[in-house]
């Protein structure tokens, strides 16, 4: 019997693309061998995270976050290239993943990330496994630039938020994307989001609080500025991925709403995760019916 492998690529999409955990569980399950994993900012990190055998631990920490801890993770900063240093969530996470370099990784891993002043990517293939995972999850305007060996870094997803060019793979390999920028209705019921009542110390965050975390309103708004970053990246790596995915025709591609969660949910962990292992059933099954 053949043994099914599968080369795995990962998009960006912040705190969704926490749902690429259940699609590498939904591979598993179906006995697929994943041979090589490529992919950007959030993508970079899970798959980073999988290559170096840790996706266990890291599902049980962040399945475990509430709203206060990821807060508590966002190190704010008031330089003006990115209101978060993006520091002490990757040192929270050195504590359970031991930093290595990238060609020691159990299987090929490829990062990608931007260098926003000569306008071309990025592709780590060696080195630090940290230091390319944190470059590659520079959101602009979001999380502060990443500098390495002297060139400042961005967020993959800028020009490559599905990097399949960059996925080892051979012949007999599945080829599969998963998509969690996709312009598709979002599978999740909206949840009602719960304001903290708490007086006392996290009295004063709640203003700052809530600019990440806005209850469901019916209500029109105007934007915020933090809002109008988010759209506008989210809207560019669509297209770029819509792109990508047209021209590059990989085996399987899930596809999750943009709509799905905000930026920094990452307290939806556990419905995230559960999201992408249906939406890769489902797209590894229409793919099979389609090749017979």
């Amino acid at each position: 019997m053949t043994k099914k492998t599968a080369a795995l690529v990962l998009s960006s999409g912040g705190a969704r693309g926490v749902a690429h955990i259940g699609v590498i569980e939904g591979l598993l399950e179906e006995g697929y061998e994943i041979k090589s994993i490529a992919g950007s900012s959030m993508g970079a990190v899970v798959g980073g995270v999988f290559a170096a055998g840790k996706l266990p631990e890291f599902k049980e920490w962040v399945c475990n976050l509430d709203k206060i801890d990821v807060f508590k993770l966002m190190d704010f900063t008031l330089s003006t290239q990115g209101f978060v240093r993006g520091d002490r969530v990757f040192n929270e996470m050195k504590a359970f993943i031991p930093d290595c370099d990238i060609e020691d990784l159990q299987i090929p891993f490829a990062a990608v990330a931007t260098d926003i002043v000569n306008k071309q990517e990025v592709v780590f293939k060696s080195g630090s496994l940290f230091k390319a995972l944190r470059a590659s999850a520079a959101i602009p305007s979001v999380l502060k630039p990443s500098m390495v060996e002297g060139i400042e870094l961005v967020d993959g997803g800028v020009l490559n938020p599905i990097p399949i060019a960059y996925v080892k793979q051979s012949a007999c390999d599945v080829v599969v994307v998963s998509d969690v920028n996709a312009a598709v209705p979002c599978m999740l019921k909206e949840q009602e989001q719960t304001l903290i009542e708490e007086k006392g110390r996290f009295a004063p965050l709640i203003e700052k609080w809530n600019s990440f975390f806005p209850k469901n309103s019916t209500k029109q708004k105007r934007l915020s500025y933090f809002e109008l970053v988010v759209k506008s990246v989210d809207l560019m790596q669509d297209r770029i991925s819509e792109y990508i995915i047209e021209h590059s025709q990989p085996d399987v591609v899930v596809r999750i709403s943009r709509e799905t969660c905000g930026m920094f949910e990452f307290y939806r962990s556990k419905e995230l995760i559960d999201c992408g292992k249906q939406e890769f059933h489902k797209s590894l099954k229409d793919a099979l019916q389609r090749s017979e």
